[in-house]
């Protein structure tokens, strides 16, 4: 039996684009209480056999590589739709790729979903949990020197005055904070409602500072500024999710980029380093932002499903907003980058010179889903891949950067000295990237990136747009 997308929900998570292009737009603010969780729904008792069954099914029917799941595949024999949506990732092998290529099929509950995708929690434990989550992130800079690398502003953390670069020496006493130790650290930072921390703060004092979990409202815009170096005007913007309040983050583009048109900046460095995706109708308003004038109507992506569903394939295009008139544009990237930040990466390839900057490609994510309902769950199939105006999509390796960087953690944002900024602020003032004279790339061991993979997992990467109900 084939299903229909109809049947579905009208708000879409996309990894790489819209669904039908000729429904329009329509985005969704945060929650009425930006600091309220959703509410767990009645229990109802349903066979998990049959929630299993319907998994198995839709994914036979939506799933982007449907026709290698095999059919002697057992549902029943797997403990959840989660343990299902990992089980069929091994499905998706891609002509050029030796190996599966889905690393994202996922299941969630509804209400865990409602709060992630509405900005009331930074993490996937975040959402779970009744009583929130710090909005705290941390990484390695190097073996034993655990930092800070972003705080939301609202959150608890943010309201204790902890800012990006501070050292975390202790938490909750114990002051073995080395790689080998990152899964008590995953517990302590991300999923724990009370956290005792020591931070060591760049002037070199040292402050101990309790954490109690809390939801709150997020703001993707993290920092914007202008810098003047050598006669030239450079944006620059923070920018960490696609998730959150549309009606908020589209007026803080308007704001951004009319204040980057007044002061006649001549280049933008956009830095996504931990974004990780969200809804698709913004990434079209920064696409459409940035993108250079000339190409104005021009096709920005297109969309492809199995042969299930190929009526629902799809063309977007470009319309030009603003007067910033770009030819090229700077990103700074790290593996975290991915989905959303990917997609626009992508779209504005074909059209400008893209330079990136950073320690390593970026994630590789040119593919993407929708939430499905059965019973109490949304499942996450992978259901499209899609290409520039170049036909350009199969980067399931990631970006390569063009000026390797190192992520400098140990700076606050906007510092022009941190690694990424300053090679792209070098490239802009002087037509070349920091040289080894000037900072050498230092690559981080094994069992650091290692450990950081693991600090990163707990964040969702995907790209959510919003559709009218479809007919």
């Amino acid at each position: 039996m084939q299903l229909k997308l109809s049947r579905f929900l009208p708000l879409i998570i996309l990894s790489l684009g819209s669904l039908i292009a000729c429904k329009k737009n329509v985005d969704v603010p945060a929650p009425t209480s930006a600091i309220t969780p959703a509410a767990a729904p009645v229990a109802v008792t349903v066979d998990p056999n049959k929630i299993k069954d319907s998994v198995l099914l839709y994914s036979k029917d939506i799933y982007l590589w449907n026709n290698q799941i095999p059919s002697t595949f057992d549902a029943r024999s797997f403990a959840d739709p989660i343990a299902i949506m990992m089980a069929i990732r091994q499905y998706s092998i891609e002509p050029g790729f030796s190996a599966p290529v889905d690393r994202w099929s996922f299941a969630m509950k509804k209400t865990e979903w409602d709060n992630l995708s509405g900005g009331l929690g930074s993490t996937f434990a975040g959402t779970k949990a009744a009583n929130g989550d710090f909005g705290l992130t941390v990484f390695f800079f190097s073996q034993g020197d655990l930092r800070v690398k972003s705080v939301e502003k609202e959150s608890p953390a943010g309201r204790a005055g902890i800012r990006r670069s501070w050292r975390v020496t202790k938490i909750n006493g114990n002051s073995n904070i080395e790689t080998s130790n990152a899964t008590f650290i995953v517990d302590a930072v991300y999923e724990s409602t009370q956290t005792s921390f020591t931070f060591l703060k760049p002037d070199g004092t040292s402050v101990d500072i309790s954490l109690t979990a809390a939801h709150y409202k997020e703001h993707p815009v993290h920092l914007d500024t202008v810098y003047s170096t050598n006669s030239k005007k450079v944006g620059y913007l923070v920018f960490n999710s696609f998730l959150g309040d549309t009606v908020e983050i589209n007026n803080e583009f308007n704001r951004v980029f009319n204040n980057f048109a007044s002061q006649n900046v001549s280049d933008i460095v956009i830095d996504l380093r931990y974004n990780g995706g969200g809804y698709v109708s913004v990434q079209k308003k920064l696409a459409n932002y940035l993108i250079t004038s000339s190409a104005n109507n021009s096709l920005m992506m297109k969309e492809q499903y199995n042969d299930k569903n190929s009526a629902y394939n799809s063309s977007t295009f470009f319309r030009k907003t603003g007067s910033l008139n770009l030819n090229r544009i700077f990103f700074i990237v790290t593996n975290s980058t991915a989905s959303a930040s990917e997609l626009l990466i992508n779209n504005l390839k074909p059209f400008m010179d893209v330079k990136l900057i950073g320690p390593t490609n970026t994630h590789g994510k040119p593919v993407g889903f929708f939430p499905i309902p059965v019973g109490e769950w949304y499942i996450f199939p992978v259901s499209f891949k899609t290409t520039n105006k170049n036909g350009e999509g199969s980067y399931f390796s990631g970006f390569p950067v063009n000026s390797k960087a190192n992520d400098g953690i140990n700076k606050d944002w906007g510092d022009i000295t941190e690694s990424s900024l300053a090679s792209a602020i070098k490239f802009i003032s002087g037509g070349a990237f920091r040289t080894q004279g000037e900072e050498t790339y230092q690559e981080l061991l094994p069992e650091v990136k290692r450990s950081n993979l693991i600090l990163d997992a707990p964040f969702f990467k995907g790209i959510v747009e919003t559709k009218k109900q479809l007919k």
